[in-house]
């Protein structure tokens, strides 16, 4: 009976997961996220699409995009899918609207499963019908709250909390990461009337930020510290074995990027190279930044001083370290209103055993879909300029991210490194 089931699992494929995640790197906390959501959506299979080299959070990745891709599947994913840089390296808005439409456009997924610290999902939906419907109060609520010259997200929940009018239920919901994050997937969800159905996975032990070990959970926050001062002992209690033999193989070979101060020389030489009027034309820059940001380029010659030099009230140290990002990559604003209306291409990093049965379903659901199983076969034979510039970005990350390794800094590696398979994880013992 079980192996009659597993061949109609094959063929009828019902039950498709979707998460969405940075895995920087791949720790307990994710495993016990992809084991929780299976345990509550009864999926058969497991999609995930993550960020490549550079992050949402206005970082670097501490190791690259295939890494992860095979820690991902070492723990349970079956197909790992790469969320665009332009997307990746954008406003939570941004990043969740660019993966929602990457997996409508698959065809076949059916739950989105994410994290969350509020203790329902209720409470953020609540939150996701006002930001996306956006009332006349509400609105006029938070550009009060603007004009008092605090940031965005400080702006927003205070006129959240006047709008929704209950302090005890909501204080404090959009402190949290995940939640914020949730908010913009479930808001995602409603503007792109996507059918999947949201799955909310209560955040245990500890938060995105906190700094401490509970049992074998850590925070990437945490690990990530821990790895910058090796401390190689705790490390290996609070991720799964293969995430830490990979890491130690990454670390042996030295391509492994701590932060972005690692290109703190680039940045601060192409914006003292660029003028204040190109500056402008950097997503996220508005109402006179540029010149802060120009200001700090000529003075300072590291990015920790740079960043403290411009973040305020108004302006906060992620998305200033974003605005870098964007100058180091080349990414304007012009590239991410496009991005914003576009529905990306579907670029395949890794796959299971039983993930190729996907791609396979993927390709019946779809015939249409911008499927990138080779980069230089995409490249030469796609019409679509707007998605040929998306993957260029994509390359050049990648070309950019291998100068902070310690050696072999080669380019081009989004040509020459292969989709990860099943035979790639029997090197990790």
């Amino acid at each position: 009976i079980k192996s009659i089931k597993i061949v109609w699992r094959g063929v009828k494929m019902s039950n498709v997961l979707g998460i969405i995640a940075e895995y920087n790197p791949f720790h307990n906390g994710h495993l016990y996220h992809i084991k929780e959501s299976i345990k509550q959506t009864d999926a058969d299979y497991i999609v995930c699409i993550i960020s490549g080299n550079f992050v949402q959070r206005g970082n670097t990745s501490i190791i690259d995009k295939w890494t992860k891709t095979k820690m991902a599947i070492a723990q349970g994913a079956d197909l790992v899918l790469e969320l665009p840089t332009i997307y990746a390296t954008s406003s939570a808005e941004n990043f969740a609207e660019g993966a929602i439409k990457i997996f409508d456009s698959l065809g076949i997924v059916n739950t989105l499963s994410f994290g969350i610290e509020a203790k329902d999902l209720a409470t953020l939906n609540n939150i996701a019908n006002v930001v996306y419907q956006e009332p006349k109060e509400y609105v006029t609520m938070l550009n009060h709250e603007l004009n008092k010259g605090v940031s965005f997200p400080k702006a927003r929940e205070n006129a959240l909390m006047m709008y929704l009018n209950d302090i005890k239920r909501y204080a404090n919901v959009l402190n949290g990461s995940n939640n914020i994050l949730a908010i913009e997937y479930l808001k995602a969800i409603k503007k792109l009337k996507s059918p999947l159905k949201p799955v909310g996975i209560k955040r245990e032990k500890v938060l995105y930020h906190d700094e401490i070990i509970v049992d074998d959970f850590a925070s990437a926050t945490a690990i990530r510290r821990m790895i910058s001062t090796r401390q190689f002992d705790d490390i290996i209690k609070v991720i799964p074995r293969t995430s830490y033999v990979l890491l130690a193989q990454e670390f042996r070979k030295g391509h492994y990027v701590l932060d972005l101060s690692k290109f703190q020389k680039e940045i601060i030489y192409i914006l003292r190279k660029m003028t204040v009027e190109e500056i402008k034309k950097l997503p996220d820059v508005s109402e006179g930044l540029e010149n802060a940001i120009k200001n700090a380029a000529n003075s300072c010659n590291n990015v920790i001083d740079l960043v403290n030099m411009v973040k305020s009230k108004r302006y906060t140290q992620t998305r200033i370290q974003r605005v870098l990002i964007y100058a180091l990559l080349g990414i304007d604003k012009k590239m991410m209103e496009t991005a914003r209306k576009t529905v990306p291409y579907t670029r395949i990093l890794g796959y299971s055993e039983r993930g190729k049965k996907l791609i396979s379903e993927i390709k019946s659901k779809n015939p249409k879909i911008n499927l990138v199983t080779s980069v230089k076969e995409f490249m030469e034979t796609t019409r679509n300029k707007v998605l040929k510039e998306m993957l260029e970005t994509d390359i050049y990350a990648t070309n950019v991210y291998t100068l902070g390794y310690e050696k072999d800094s080669w380019s081009n590696l989004d040509y020459t490194n292969k989709i990860v398979t099943p035979s790639d994880l029997k090197e990790v013992k």
